[in-house]
């Protein structure tokens, strides 16, 4: 089954007054790299949140973002510096002594300096956190990223097909001109002894060597055995867009090998008609590549 590594995902769950939102896009990657950007006070939860999409994506660039709101009466507390508003307290009165200022000092004025009351989160219990908000929203974005990156990838992979179709059908015009090569060859070849030679071409280039000359030059263009490891590949690319699970490293490693092949029977040929073939199997090929690149 073929996977696009592109796609989205969002889950929303709320609980207890308590409101979690994770949003999640991939993007085409070699390898499996997930960047989790999440709240401080949710960090221990992190490698639970990795392997929970490790199981389901092996390859793509994820980003995910997740959003934390508490709205429990106990969520937040405020911390007092005791310390630090004293020292401003006794700052301040210093101030009024030395310049003659009279002293206002209250304890709102003295909140308001910077460090003397701060904001915390109280910690979560990570284990309630995980099984009622964390978890279900990620498997609520992980499944709307599967439907999207399985539509795609079923889209990528019609195409494949009907292109690998297309790069068959030239592979059985090679098949079926390969054998006139050497005949084209035997008639070039007598046609140029007899322009050079004239009535004594027979006497001076035999029928026997004229035989082996054609039997050589047939030897080094043969192009069979790249014909049957041709039609292998195609059948295997075949074969794995109906497997489950990642296909795109092995697609990519059989596009390789058809291309050498393709290469191979591009230098061996010495025909016109062939190397078209050859370029228009290298242009299908080159279009699959693209597609093959898209799939995890």
């Amino acid at each position: 089954m073929a996977y696009s590594m592109t796609g989205y995902g969002r889950g929303e769950i709320i609980h207890r007054d308590r409101r979690l939102l994770i949003e999640m896009k991939s993007v085409n990657n070699k390898y499996g790299d997930f960047q989790i950007r999440l709240p401080r006070v949710m960090a221990m939860l992190e490698p639970r949140i990795r392997q929970t999409l490790s199981d389901h994506f092996k390859r793509g660039k994820f980003d995910i973002f997740i959003n934390f709101t508490d709205m429990t009466p106990n969520a937040n507390q405020v911390i007092c510096d005791t310390g630090l508003a004293s020292a401003y307290v006794k700052s301040l009165r210093e101030i009024s002594e030395t310049a003659s200022i009279p002293d206002a000092i209250t304890a709102a004025a003295i909140g308001r300096f910077p460090e003397v009351l701060n904001v915390e989160t109280v910690q979560i219990d990570p284990d309630d956190v995980w099984k009622n908000l964390i978890f279900p929203a990620v498997e609520t974005a992980i499944n709307q990223m599967l439907s999207m990156r399985l539509t795609e990838g079923g889209k990528m992979k019609s195409d494949i097909s009907q292109r690998l179709d297309l790069l068959s059908n030239y592979l059985q015009k090679v098949e079926q001109r390969a054998p006139e090569i050497p005949k084209l060859y035997r008639e070039r070849l007598s046609a140029r002894l007899n322009t050079l030679l004239g009535n004594r071409a027979e006497e001076l280039f035999d029928e026997q060597r004229l035989a082996a000359e054609v039997a050589l030059y047939a030897d080094k263009c043969a192009i069979d055995e790249e014909i049957v490891r041709l039609h292998s590949h195609i059948q295997q690319m075949h074969d794995f867009l109906e497997h489950e699970g990642p296909i795109g490293k092995k697609l990519d490693f059989l596009v390789q090998e058809i291309n050498r092949e393709i290469n191979t029977i591009g230098s061996k040929a010495n025909d016109l008609e062939l190397t078209k073939h050859v370029v228009n199997m290298k242009s299908e090929l080159e279009k699959i590549r693209e597609q093959v690149q898209n799939l995890e």
